[in-house]
C-alpha cells in the first residue's frame, strides 16, 4: 500500500478538523441552544484552541531538554509572547494553507549571477514550506527548485538519490556547475547524507535552518525511520543516535566548511537548541524565533539571502 504524501496527509487532517468543528458547532446549537453564529464560533474556536495547545506543548517539551540560553539571547515576556504568536501563525498557515496546496517547482533565470538554489524541507513538511523564501529568490532573479522528500517517514539516506536527481536537473537547466542548498530541520541532515553519498564537488554552500545536527529529544515523539535517525537521549553517552554518529564520521573538514548552520536559542522542536551547532561549520545564532517560523522570519531570511550571495559574516548575533 502506497503511503500518504505530506500533501495528502495534511488535506486529510484538514478534513478531520473541519468535521470536528462541524460536530462541535452542531452540538452547541442542538444541545446548548446556541445560535448558528455561536455554534460556528464554537466549532472553529475549538479547533484553533487545540492547535494552540499543541504549539504550546511543543515549547513546554523543548524547555525540558533546553540548552542554557546565553545572556545576549534572553528575551522578555512580551518578546516571548510575540515569538509564540509568530510560531503559531507560521504553523497554522503552513499546515492549513501553504503545504496542502504546494507542488515542487523550478524557476530558472538565465541572466542570474548567483548559483542556483535547491530547497529541502524538513520532517512532515513539503515544498510549500518555502513560500516566504521563494518570492525573495524570484525578486533577486536567483534560479531555484523545490522538491518533496518522500516517503514521509522514510530513511534519510534514501532521500539522497532524489536530491542528486534534483541537483543534476537544476544544474543542467541553469548551465551552472555548483548549487547552493538551503535546508530546514531534517532537510539539513538530508543534505549532509547526500554529500556523504555523492560528494560535495557540486556544492557552493549548504545553509541549514534549525537542523538537529546532533539530534533532538523531541524526535522520540515522532514516527518513522527518519524520526528515529534524529533522536537524542540526554542521559546517554554520547546522546546522539548511531545514525547521527555515523553521518558525522563520514564527513571531512572540507564538507563541514561548506555548511552554514542558522539556529535559534528558542527553537521549540530542536532541543537542546545547541544541537544545531555543527563543529567545522559556520554557526549563526538567533534569538526569539521558533522552529517553523525560521522559514518566514524576516531576520532569518535576510541572513539566508546574504549567505546565498556569499556575503555573510563569520560570527554574528541576531
Amino acid at each position: 500500500m502506497k503511503s500518504l504524501s505530506s500533501r495528502q496527509l495534511l488535506r486529510l487532517i484538514l478534513v478531520i478538523q473541519a468535521l470536528a468543528a462541524l460536530g462541535i458547532g452542531l452540538a452547541a446549537v442542538n444541545i446548548l441552544g446556541a445560535s448558528r453564529w455561536e455554534g460556528l464560533l464554537a466549532g472553529l474556536g475549538s479547533v484553533v484552541l487545540v492547535r494552540l495547545l499543541i504549539n504550546a506543548n511543543n515549547f513546554f517539551m523543548s524547555a525540558r531538554y533546553a540548552s542554557p540560553t546565553p545572556q545576549d539571547f534572553r528575551i522578555k515576556p512580551l518578546a516571548a509572547l510575540r515569538m509564540f504568536g509568530e510560531e503559531f501563525t507560521a504553523s497554522m498557515l503552513q499546515s492549513s494553507w501553504t503545504m496542502p496546496r504546494a507542488r515542487p517547482c523550478t524557476r530558472v533565470y538565465a541572466d542570474s549571477a548567483s548559483p542556483p538554489v535547491l530547497l529541502l524541507h524538513g520532517y512532515g513538511c513539503n515544498s510549500g514550506y518555502w513560500s516566504h523564501l521563494t518570492p525573495r529568490l524570484d525578486a533577486a532573479r536567483i534560479s531555484h527548485a523545490t522538491v518533496d522528500l518522500e516517503p514521509l517517514t522514510g530513511d534519510i539516506d534514501d532521500y539522497a538519490p532524489r536530491v542528486q536527481q534534483a541537483v543534476e536537473q537544476l544544474l543542467a537547466a541553469t548551465s551552472r556547475d555548483k548549487v547552493v542548498i538551503v535546508a530546514h530541520s531534517m532537510g539539513g541532515l538530508v543534505a549532509r547524507a547526500w554529500m556523504r553519498a555523492c560528494g560535495s564537488a557540486r556544492v557552493a554552500r549548504v545553509i541549514t535552518l534549525g537542523t538537529p545536527h546532533h539530534g533532538t529529544c523531541l524526535a522520540a515523539f515522532g514516527i518513522g525511520i527518519n524520526a528515529a535517525q534524529m533522536r537524542r537521549v540526554m542521559q546517554d553517552e554520547p546522546p546522539e543516535c548511531a545514525w547521527l554518529r555515523d553521518l558525522a564520521q563520514g564527513e571531512d573538514a572540507g564538507a563541514r566548511a561548506l555548511v552554514t548552520s542558522l539556529y535559534s536559542h528558542h527553537d521549540n522542536i530542536i532541543s537542546p537548541q545547541t544541537s544545531s551547532e555543527l563543529p567545522g561549520a559556520r554557526n549563526l545564532a538567533f534569538g526569539g524565533v521558533g522552529h517553523v517560523a525560521l522559514g518566514r522570519n524576516a531576520r532569518v531570511l535576510d541572513v539566508v539571502m546574504r549567505e546565498i550571495a556569499g556575503g555573510g559574516d563569520r560570527e554574528r548575533v541576531y
